[in-house]
């Protein structure tokens, strides 16, 4: 194929091939899959001088990589790592932009967009030097490049036009073995350019391109988290022998672009905080923009970073330190403690019985795999995560707001296998054979926890619901009486057993809310919604549970504001003592005399203001028949009898004012003198 016929990309690889190293692979040789959704990665190997290392991603964990990349490179930078040394740079990590491939073309010298043929991109870089075999070596700068017929028969070839130092030389295309760009920036440009074009061929991959600068041979290491399947536990119980045995399973998978080769794997169980910060997209911000002072400028100034001392600090040391040793120092002694401490974070110490050893990470359980992982990419495995002996107990399990009356087969576990145990189906069997499925919520090491797995239809239970109140006692001061009681709540549970094998049934019955138990004297565990009680129920027959809970209540009643229906309610009620009632029957006496000095009160007001009515009529006649008729002296008469009568009603009701409010303060003043325990 002449290079006339070949496309851009295809006459890259050739002019490039055997001029670039491959870049050095890191496999994959630790794990850590975290039950928050995220893994961590690491890669580790032995390299040599300065190498590049390609990190394949999908688009989506970019984000995550650049958050959390640690690169260790302890040879290279004398036991230090991210960093570099006083003589030099440290690693460096380049990737393509997010932008569109036309947007990033188009800032480059060379513009390769729309896959453009030689002749077409040599035309559009007229100008440009250009070095040809042809195969005399020809370098000039390109003019144009033409048709023109100098083909067989006169058929039209592409010709490229270049001025040399020995005037204007015409080259056909065809006739070159090979050609180079004279100008280092633009043949930088024509290989980032088709590198961006090859990468772009998979939209939703990136590559990272790590660069490491160093000498000789030395290991190095990777370590970054990306999103990764949450890693599922499951579970099998058998409860047939005396000894119930325990097997749990991790469910894990490798949906990374790399395949997993003997890998140290771990997992970890717990729930730390992780999110995703937009670190990939370029970020644009707004600028304010500022009209031009015209009266001149303030001077800059510039500020240098200020730290409060700590103890120990020595001012004059920092001072004499070289430049490049105080930015990297520092970091170097942080980072060689935290790669130690990274190297054995996910080795562990504790081991049981069964393929992982599991050790406690802080609120978080670590199990590791005892031996290496292989997984291929995008493959799932069930690996043993642990196996043993455990403490378990065969019990029926019954609550009122099953809505059934037969209660669940189930059992009581205690985890004896020192390790905290995910949440995670568990399949149970008994007898030899398949008994049913439970669900296992998160359960910390030596605790307790519940499990059904079944319906026992050969129990059946029946419940009774009673309260009772009972007075504790009564007591009067300041007109208040307040009476303090106990209410007692009554459940009685009556399980029957059709079967031919004694149960254990455990009773979960609700609490009540600010009771407290008073029988039976105890309990065999309690939640925060139901205590649990464990009873014995015999092969073919019968047990009682009776449930006592008690509620201390008060009612507090103000004598004062009491109709005298419930005065009379109150005086005979059974739950007050015969004094106490007594006493408020004397106080119905006064309330009543209250109540009948108002009322006369009342009448006499009611009066006043009929009179006083008939008084505004009576004038209003008496003003349009005028005082000289005969009627009008009849108003007259009318309007003199309600004004006598009127002077007898103000003294009348004067005196029932005062004797309303004498009686209502008898009566007050008694209630309040009431004293009673």
């Amino acid at each position: 194929m002449h290079p006339r016929t070949m496309p851009a990309l295809a006459l890259a690889a050739l002019l490039l091939s055997g001029g670039l190293a491959a870049a050095q692979d890191l496999p994959v040789t630790k794990v850590a899959l975290f039950s928050s959704g995220v893994g961590y990665f690491e890669r580790r190997g032995t390299v040599k001088g300065d190498v590049s290392i390609s990190l394949p991603f999908s688009t989506q964990e970019v984000d995550d990589v650049l958050k959390s990349l640690v690169i260790w490179d302890l040879a290279a930078y004398g036991g230090g790592a991210l960093g570099g040394t006083s003589g030099g740079f440290g690693p460096s990590v380049s990737y393509p932009s997010l932008e569109t491939l036309d947007e990033t073309l188009r800032g480059l010298g060379v513009d390769l967009r729309g896959s453009p043929r030689v002749e077409e991109l040599l035309s559009r870089l007229r100008g440009a030097e250009l070095v040809v075999e042809a195969p005399e070596r020809i370098q000039g700068r390109i003019v144009s490049v033409e048709q023109r017929p100098t083909g067989k028969d006169g058929a039209m070839r592409a010709t490229v036009v270049l001025l040399t130092q020995g005037g204007v030389r015409a080259v056909a295309l065809d006739d070159m073995v090979s050609f180079r760009f004279a100008d280092p920036a633009i043949a930088a440009d024509f290989e980032r350019g088709l590198a961006l074009i090859l990468g772009a061929r998979d939209a939703g991959r990136r590559i990272l391109e790590l660069r490491l600068p160093g000498s000789g041979s030395r290991e190095v290491a990777l370590g970054y988290i990306v999103a990764a399947p949450v890693w599922k536990a499951s579970y099998r119980l058998d409860l047939s022998n005396d000894k119930p045995w325990f097997q749990g399973w991790a469910v894990v998978d490798n949906p990374s672009q790399s395949d997993w080769k003997d890998v140290s794997l771990t997992l970890v169980s717990g729930r730390p905080v992780s999110f995703i910060q937009n670190l990939y997209a370029p970020l644009h911000l707004t600028r304010p923009v500022l009209p031009l002072s015209i009266a001149g400028a303030a001077e800059a100034l510039t500020y240098g970073s200020g730290f409060e001392p700590e103890a120990g600090y020595e001012p004059e040391a920092l001072a004499a330190a070289p430049q490049a040793a105080r930015a990297s120092a520092p970091i170097r002694e942080k980072t060689v403690e935290s790669v130690s401490a990274a190297a054995d974070r996910l080795s562990l110490a504790a081991s049981v019985a069964g393929a992982a050893e599991a050790r406690a990470a802080g609120d978080q359980f670590e199990f590791t795999i005892r031996k290496p992982v292989t997984l291929e990419r995008r493959r799932s495995a069930m690996l043993p995560l642990v196996a043993g002996p455990i403490a378990a107990e065969k019990v029926s399990i019954w609550s009122p707001d099953s809505g059934t009356k037969n209660p669940m087969l189930g059992a009581r576990i205690v985890n004896s296998l020192g390790m905290k145990l995910p949440a995670g189906p568990i399949t149970v069997f008994d007898g030899g054979s398949y008994a049913g499925d439970a669900l296992l919520e998160f359960l910390p090491e030596k605790d307790r926890r519940l499990i059904a797995y079944g319906k026992d239809l050969s129990v059946e239970i029946e419940d009774s619901s009673a309260q009772s109140r009972e007075t504790t006692s009564v007591t009067v001061a300041k007109g208040v009486l307040v009476l303090s009681r106990r209410m007692t709540y009554t459940r009685t549970y009556v399980a029957r057993n059709a079967s031919a094998t004694p149960r254990k049934l455990l009773v979960e019955h609700p609490v009540t809310p600010g009771a407290e138990l008073a029988a039976p004297a105890s309990f065999d565990e309690k939640t925060d919604a139901a205590y649990r009680f464990l009873v014995s129920l015999p092969a073919g027959g019968q047990a009682t549970l009776e449930v006592k809970e008690r509620r201390p209540t008060q009612e507090r009643v103000v004598l004062s504001g009491l109709s005298s229906e419930a005065f009379l309610a109150y005086a005979s009620s059974s739950e007050l003592p015969a004094k106490v009632k007594e006493a408020l029957k004397k106080a119905i006496e006064l309330k009543g005399k209250a109540e009948d000095a108002k009322r006369t009160l009342a009448e006499l007001e009611a009066r006043t203001g009929e009179l006083e009515a008939g008084q505004a009529r009576i004038r209003s006649n008496l003003a349009a028949v005028g005082r000289d008729s005969t009627q009008g002296q009849q108003y007259l008469k009318r309007l003199m009898d309600s004004e006598a009568e009127l002077d007898g009603l103000a003294t009348k009701t004067e005196a029932a004012r005062k004797a309303s409010r004498e009686a209502q303060g008898s009566f007050e003043a008694y209630l309040g003198s009431l004293s009673f325990e």
